[in-house]
C-alpha cells in the first residue's frame, strides 16, 4: 500500500471512530431529555390502557418490491374494489403503526366505500433496509409511485403523509404532477414541511460535527455502527423531539407505543434520513396540490416541523384546509386522533362529495357531540 493510501485509510478510520464515539455524547443529552419528560408527567387516567395496537397484523398483507430491489411491507383494509383508496405514508423513525387510530376508527365509518393502504418506508418497520445513499426524499417518492402502481392500478386515490411521509407526497407531486387532479384526487400533509428544517430545533442538531461523522460511519461501516448499543442512543435526541407530544398528559400507553417504534428503527436508518430531512426541498410539488382538495395539519406545539412550516404551505395553497391542533406535538395523529380523523373525513368528502358526504358528516357530528 502506498503512503498516500495508508494515510487515506487512517483518515477514514478516524471518521469512523468519531462517528461511533461522538454519538455517545448526544445520546447522553437524549437520555436526560427523556428522563425530564417522564419526571414531569403526573399519574393520569389512561384512556388507552390495555390497547395492544395489533390491528395491522390482522389486515391483508403483501410485499411490494421497489425498482431498486427493496422489499416494502404493505397492509390493506377494506374491499379491493372500493370506489376510493386512501394511501397512508408514515414519517421518520415511525412505521405504518403511526396511523393506528386512523386505521381503527376510519374503517368503521367508511365501511366498504374506502380501502386503506399502509406501508412501511424503506429501512423502517418490517420493510427491508437499503443502501445509505438511497435514504432521500425523492427516492421515497419513487417508492410511493411503485406502491401506487402495484396496489392501486386504477381508481381515485387520496394520499395522507405524516412528517417525512408528507415530504414524500410533496416529492411525488413534483415528480408526477400529471397524476394530480386525475388519478390522485386529494392529499393530506400532516406535521410536515416543504423544505429543509433549518428553522426547527432539528436544524441545529443536523449541523453538529459529531452527527456528520456518524453519517460517514453509517455509510461506510454500518455494521459497526449498528452493533454499538451506546452509539445507538446518540441519535435519540433529535428522534425524541420528532416524536414529542405537546401535552404532558398524553396517554402513557400511546407514548410507550411511539417510543417503541423509534427504538426499533435501525441506527443506520436514523442517521441516513436525518441528513435527508435537513436538505430536502419539495416546494415545487405544491402547485400540483393546488389542483386537488388538500388538508394541511399541524400541532401548535410541534417542535420539529413547526407551525410556520404548515402556514407557509397553506399560504401557497389558499384553497387548502389548514388544521391547527391546539397544544399537540409532532405525532398529532396519535395524540389527538379524533381531530385529525375529522379533518381526513372532510378531505375525502371534498374529494368524493357524492359518494361519502353523508357518511362522513355523521361521524363529524358524533365527534362534535363527544367534545
Amino acid at each position: 500500500m502506498t503512503a498516500e493510501g495508508a494515510q487515506a485509510r487512517r483518515r477514514r478510520a478516524r471518521h469512523w471512530m468519531a462517528g461511533v464515539g461522538g454519538l455517545g455524547t448526544v445520546g447522553t443529552v437524549a437520555g436526560v431529555t427523556a428522563a425530564r419528560s417522564i419526571a414531569r408527567r403526573a399519574p393520569i387516567e389512561d384512556p388507552y390502557l390495555g390497547e395492544d395496537f395489533g390491528l395491522f397484523d390482522s389486515d391483508r398483507g403483501c410485499v411490494v418490491t421497489t425498482s431498486d430491489g427493496v422489499d416494502l411491507a404493505v397492509r390493506e383494509a377494506g374491499p379491493a374494489d372500493a370506489p376510493m383508496t386512501v394511501v397512508f405514508v408514515h414519517g421518520f423513525c415511525m412505521s405504518m403503526g403511526a396511523f393506528y387510530f386512523q386505521r381503527r376508527e376510519l374503517a368503521r365509518v367508511w365501511g366498504d366505500q374506502v380501502r386503506m393502504v399502509f406501508y412501511d418506508q424503506r429501512g423502517h418497520g418490517r420493510s427491508a433496509a437499503a443502501r445509505a445513499h438511497t435514504y432521500t426524499v425523492p427516492r421515497l417518492a419513487l417508492d410511493l409511485e411503485t406502491v401506487l402502481a402495484v396496489m392501486v392500478p386504477r381508481g381515485p386515490v387520496v394520499l395522507v403523509g405524516h412528517s417525512m411521509g408528507g415530504m414524500t407526497v410533496l416529492s411525488h407531486a413534483r415528480q408526477f404532477p400529471d397524476q394530480y387532479g386525475s388519478r390522485i384526487v386529494g392529499a393530506a400533509i400532516i406535521s410536515s414541511a416543504a423544505e429543509g428544517l433549518s428553522r426547527s430545533p432539528l436544524g441545529e442538531i443536523l449541523q453538529n460535527p459529531a452527527l456528520e461523522a456518524a453519517r460517514f460511519a453509517a455509510r461506510y461501516v454500518p455494521n459497526l455502527v449498528q452493533r454499538g448499543r451506546g452509539a445507538a442512543r446518540s441519535v435519540l435526541a433529535p428522534i425524541l423531539q420528532a416524536a414529542s407530544f405537546g401535552d404532558d398528559n398524553v396517554s402513557p400507553t400511546v407514548a410507550r407505543y411511539s417510543e417503541r417504534m423509534i427504538h426499533e428503527t435501525p441506527l443506520t436508518t436514523m442517521v441516513g434520513f436525518l441528513h435527508a430531512l435537513g436538505v430536502h426541498n419539495e416546494t415545487d410539488g405544491l402547485p400540483a396540490l393546488a389542483k386537488i382538495p388538500t388538508l394541511i395539519a399541524c400541532g401548535s406545539a410541534d417542535q420539529l416541523t413547526t407551525l410556520e412550516h404548515s402556514q407557509d404551505m397553506a399560504a401557497v395553497l389558499p384553497a387548502a384546509d389548514l388544521l391547527i391542533v391546539g397544544d399537540a406535538g409532532h405525532l398529532v395523529q396519535l395524540e389527538q386522533p379524533e381531530v385529525v380523523n375529522t379533518g381526513l373525513l372532510r378531505l375525502v368528502e371534498r374529494a368524493t362529495p357524492k359518494k361519502l358526504a353523508a357518511m362522513t358528516r355523521r361521524l363529524r357530528d358524533r365527534v362534535r357531540s363527544r367534545g
